[in-house]
């Protein structure tokens, strides 16, 4: 039995507020290609509860950031940036599409892409860009759960900072907190008696883009940091699955020695990976065409477009 054309968003209070009055540009783009489609286009909150009896409710759903709870939902997230998104069918980074397609390193448009790096360079760093410097430093921006070795991580958090001081005997180290994670006591104890025993590590709070200037490399589970410090030239190791992986070294395929070792040698196209990261790969919902591909993503996911 085909399901009715009937398209549900479930969204928190603040975006379902806007998508209502038309306020949201990429919403407001899915929903006018799903109208297209002559589907009829509902607001829900987005609650435990809606999300469970979604799975009950015939039509299709649409999530924000939340996996989607059956095979007739989608979720819809931005890919670090505005305007980029992606439609996906699971809420994991390191699944989506972009994770599992190889980078075309030996298909770039050099002037375009070349072009595309240097806007977007200014457009979000200025010319912090341009003062980019080899500080001889370590930088690893830390996430949340900083004691536990979760499914999509090589290691801990806090086992993988020791990796670092372990595998570059020889450079300082620079761990910073991310200002919106809350710490427990113990995280926090754990993480000072390894900066008593290290010299060479520091331990701070934010400051990713003075980071990113300084280092010489940087080292994390999957923190976005890693996706900006391409914006720099600097090279990452990524202990953690994660969807920009093609051009770092990525310790689940390496090891950890290995990963240390080519990192020291690393140079990538970076301007030539985030033109197809960004615009090749995610939806522009700033530019032409951007219904387009949400069109495509639905119909790859076999809805009746």
């Amino acid at each position: 039995m085909s399901e009715p054309r009937i398209l549900r968003f479930y969204l928190d209070a603040g975006l379902r507020k806007k998508a209502m009055a038309a306020e949201h540009n990429f919403i407001g783009k899915i929903e006018q290609v799903a109208k297209n489609a002559k589907f009829r286009v509902e607001f829900r909150k987005n609650s435990t509860e809606e999300r469970l009896n979604s799975a009950t409710r015939r039509g299709y759903s649409m999530f924000h950031m939340d996996d989607p709870e059956h095979d007739r939902a989608l979720t819809f997230r931005r890919v670090y940036q505005y305007p980029f998104w992606a439609i996906e069918d699971n809420a994991k980074r390191w699944e989506w599409r972009v994770a599992q397609t190889e980078f075309p390193s030996e298909d770039v448009s050099r002037k375009e892409a070349n072009r595309f790096y240097g806007f977007w360079q200014n457009r979000l760093f200025g010319n912090a860009t341009e003062t980019k410097e080899q500080g001889g430093l370590v930088y690893v921006p830390l996430q949340g759960k900083l004691l536990d070795h979760r499914s999509f991580q090589y290691c801990s958090p806090i086992e993988m900072l020791s990796h670092v001081l372990t595998q570059d005997p020889s450079r300082p180290v620079v761990a910073t907190l991310h200002p919106n994670e809350v710490y427990s006591e113990k995280e926090l104890k754990t993480l000072n008696d390894l900066d008593q025993k290290h010299p060479r590590l520091t331990v701070k709070t934010g400051d990713m883009q003075a980071m990113l200037q300084r280092c010489d490399y940087v080292v994390t589970q999957n923190s976005a940091a890693a996706f900006s410090g391409y914006f720099f030239g600097k090279p990452a190791i990524l202990f953690g699955r994660i969807d920009f992986h093609h051009i770092a070294a990525n310790v689940h395929a390496l090891g950890v020695e290995l990963a240390f070792e080519q990192v020291q040698n690393l140079t990538p196209d970076y301007a030539g990976y985030l033109h197809w990261f960004w615009q090749i790969m995610s939806i522009n919902a700033g530019r032409e065409g951007a219904e387009d591909k949400i069109r495509q993503a639905l119909i790859r996911a076999g809805w009746p477009m």
